[in-house]
């Protein structure tokens, strides 16, 4: 489903693209929504898919063996969706909040077995039983849902016709609603933890079309968390899991289509 997703947004806009080519290769047509921009205060929505992956800076110690690392990721593919606030500042600055809803599975994967040589105690760790990590301790499924609210300041160029390029940046506020960080439990028990308030800068681009009735905006937006998502095994837990890591931060990519 997520990859049928995935493939409709991006048919779709190469097929609104290539329509608005078409029409810009009119030599007398009429400008449309003339005076769309020059609103103090407009709305919209937009749908996107996601390409969610971690960035791990890993524990040299119980992280990493030789040179070799013991922790890896895998991305997963996916969508969300969102509403748009826009605040025109000048003829080349909006202020836009962009809060939506996005979805996101990852893969962590611990080939951590050989940490069974610390069983007798370090500085950082207590000693411990060795534990025989199976399939599943080995691997965390982590689905996430999150609330990301982007506040965005807008630069865009003069338009050309029906059309007008963009760039964006700002900061996020990112709440994971799946982040488990009130829980108990740990690794130990098929538990992995994170942070549930995340903070995170973005970065955006993009063509923005007029059309009769409505306004659309390809883009492609690039996100990342700055702060450690990571929350800690309990303490009596051997150093299998979040011990081999000592960063644990969100990366993502969209490819957004606006309606306005």
């Amino acid at each position: 489903m997520n990859k049928f997703l995935l493939k409709a947004l991006v048919l779709a806009s190469v097929n609104i693209a290539v329509f608005a080519d078409a029409q810009f290769r009119t030599r007398n047509r009429m400008d449309k929504l003339e005076d769309f921009d020059q609103q103090i205060f407009s709305w919209g929505f937009y749908l996107n898919g996601n390409i969610v992956d971690y960035r791990i800076v890993l524990n040299p110690r119980y992280g990493m063996e030789g040179n070799q690392n013991l922790v890896s990721s895998k991305n997963s593919k996916s969508f969300g969706a969102g509403l748009i606030a826009k605040w025109r500042l000048n003829d080349y600055l909006d202020l836009k909040v962009e809060p939506g809803l996005q979805f996101a599975q990852r893969e962590l994967t611990f080939n951590t077995q050989s940490n069974d040589q610390y069983a007798a105690g370090t500085l950082t760790n207590a000693p411990f039983i060795p534990i025989p990590l199976n399939d599943k301790d080995k691997t965390r499924q982590i689905k996430s849902t999150l609330v990301d609210i982007p506040v965005m300041l807008e630069l865009h160029g003069q338009r050309w016709y029906n059309s007008r390029p963009y760039v964006a940046a700002g900061v996020n506020y990112i709440v994971n609603l799946q982040s488990n960080s009130d829980s108990t439990d740990d690794n130990q028990q098929q538990v992995f933890r994170s942070t549930t308030h995340n903070f995170a800068w973005s970065a955006e681009m993009g063509i923005q079309f007029y059309f009769n009735k409505f306004k659309l905006t390809p883009g492609i937006r690039g996100t990342f968390i700055m702060n450690n998502e990571l929350v800690a095994d309990n303490a009596n837990t051997p150093p299998y899991w979040t011990a081999a890591m000592s960063t644990l931060q969100t990366r993502a990519v969209f490819f957004v289509l606006k309606f306005e």
